[in-house]
């Protein structure tokens, strides 16, 4: 397939089939005039009333709901100053693929109008998210950055999606992904190519790269995103924001618009999370999104906060295997990390975890094989060039599995998670790199297969062997180098999201917000 240069894909028409048949022209989301002028309801304020400072797209969502349930600004002016900062910034970006603007501002004078009755609100109410173009979203497709996927349409909303309108957030947007989000890189066919809004000569990441670069650039306070070898965590690194990789059933999924259920492993192996520039803005969004959905079989109703170990609480900083080639600006940033947890009451020691390099090859030869067996005939009909060539990379490093070696892999799987989980009872955090050389360029994957498996063995690898783990795994950004942001990863036992979350808020006290260096640059 020839390729294109970003700037032409991100802001030139796509054109698509409806439903019906008949052509339609789909564009980035860009500002449109409003129908109707409708009167907004005035909030009423209260004694302790107080606006936060700077325009409200930069406010964390922890203050637009307090700002939103206070008086001190109404919904419908939240989501309209967010969805100037969507029309001013998204054009370029192209991490928005669907305005739903519309429907935000219906929702936001609906949500003025629930507080000035009184009553009890949502934890998020009136606060603008938006969601990834893979899970449900009632009435719209799934297109899941596939054009044929056109007819999936969704005949309700997924659990997240449930979880966060139930809490009162308003989804201002879809955000963009690969094609069956399946790689680390964010473009396809149907949208086009989604850019860092740090440097567009680096990816944003993927499979959640829409909602990195959309969050990162002040669009939504919160966005959606999902994980099943890095697609939270990784762009949350290229992006410079936070987010959270739950715990395998601490967040409901279900999408009933699939054609089939997912395979075992993939439900093991697979989280919904949230991305966004605050920490405290995650673990809002993680008790959000968490309540409890009866059509995910796999949902756990584990506590969101557990016993504090006895201090000072123990850090491993992992040991990176020697075949890793570590760029001296990731060994700085880890040690800048350890040194913020250091200064912040916790104790550090470089430590080998248990085998790594296992865990992740049991993570590519389950995934591959499953991908293999149940999916990878009906994908390569309907995709792109560079998506062959991708997943072509990514085959080339995983074993070939008969029925006896699956289960040997499956039953490594338990050996390997009870060794994490023992190791942790000693130290229950680990400070680990996201990738260890610097962010690559938008399209790497599809340079060649030799590069895939460069990128996820010899770069990512401690991204994507948590997932076969099933553990949390939190990353936060520590530094800029050369103008573009380095996080670290932060991973805790099974349902332990809030030591991660603790250990990364010890090191964004330090270290600050990114994103207002970020839109420093970008103004």
């Amino acid at each position: 397939m020839a390729k294109k240069t970003a700037t032409k894909k991100s802001a030139s028409k796509k054109v698509a089939k409806t439903a019906s048949g008949k052509a339609s022209v789909r564009e980035p989301a860009r500002s449109r005039p409003a129908k109707k002028v409708v009167k907004k309801a005035t909030p009423q304020r209260s004694a302790a009333a107080r606006r936060p400072e700077g325009p409200a797209w930069q406010w964390s969502a922890v203050q637009t709901a307090a700002a939103i349930r206070s008086g001190a600004i109404s919904a419908v002016d939240t989501v309209e100053a967010h969805l100037e900062r969507m029309h001013a910034v998204n054009p370029r970006l192209n991490a928005v693929v669907v305005d739903l603007g519309e429907e935000a501002l219906k929702a936001a004078h609906a949500a003025d109008k629930q507080r000035t009755k009184g009553g009890e609100l949502g934890l998020l109410h009136g606060v603008p998210v938006t969601i990834k173009e893979n899970v449900d979203y009632e009435g719209r497709p799934n297109f899941n950055g596939v054009p044929a996927n056109k007819n999936l349409i969704a005949p309700s909303d997924s659990p997240v999606v449930r979880n966060l309108k139930k809490a009162g957030a308003i989804v201002i947007g879809l955000t963009n992904t690969p094609e069956f989000s399946f790689r680390g890189f964010t473009d396809n066919p149907l949208h086009g190519l989604t850019l860092n809004p740090w440097d567009p000569n680096i990816t944003c990441g993927g499979s959640s790269g829409g909602a990195g670069s959309a969050v990162a650039a002040g669009i939504g306070t919160v966005a959606h995103g999902n994980d099943i070898g890095g697609s939270l965590r990784w762009p949350a690194h290229c992006n410079g924001v936070a987010t959270i990789k739950p715990t395998q059933g601490r967040i409901p999924a279900f999408n009933a618009s699939a054609t089939a259920e997912r395979p075992m492993l993939a439900h093991l192996m697979s989280a919904q999370g949230p991305l966004a520039r605050h920490v405290d803005d995650v673990r809002l969004a993680l008790e959000v999104m968490s309540q409890r959905d009866p059509r995910d079989p796999w949902w756990v109703p584990a506590p969101l906060t557990g016993p504090k170990p006895k201090g000072p609480i123990k850090v491993a900083l992992a040991k990176i295997p020697e075949d890793m080639d570590v760029d001296p600006a990731v060994s700085a940033a880890l040690r800048q990390a350890a040194d913020h947890l250091e200064r912040s009451g916790y104790s550090v020691s470089e430590v080998e975890v248990p085998d790594i390099n296992g865990v992740w090859q049991t993570w590519c030869d389950i995934i591959t094989n499953e991908t293999v067996v149940m999916q990878e005939a009906g994908m390569l009909k309907v995709t792109s060039e560079d998506f062959h060539r991708a997943w072509g990379g990514m085959k080339t490093k995983a074993n070939v599995l008969d029925l006896k070696a699956w289960m040997q892999a499956t039953a490594a799987r338990s050996g390997h998670i009870r060794a994490w989980q023992l190791f942790l009872e000693d130290y229950p955090v680990v400070l680990a790199p996201t990738t260890v050389k610097p962010t690559p360029g938008p399209r790497e994957d599809a340079v060649s297969a030799e590069r895939v498996q460069e990128i996820f063995w010899g770069e990512i690898r401690f991204i994507s062997a948590i997932n076969v783990l099933g553990l949390p795994g939190a990353v936060v950004p520590v530094a800029v180098h050369d103008g573009k942001p380095i996080g670290v990863q932060l991973i805790a036992g099974r349902y332990r999201e809030d030591l991660a979350l603790d250990a990364a808020a010890a090191i964004e006290r330090r270290a600050g917000v990114l994103a207002r260096r970020l839109w420093e640059t970008m103004a």
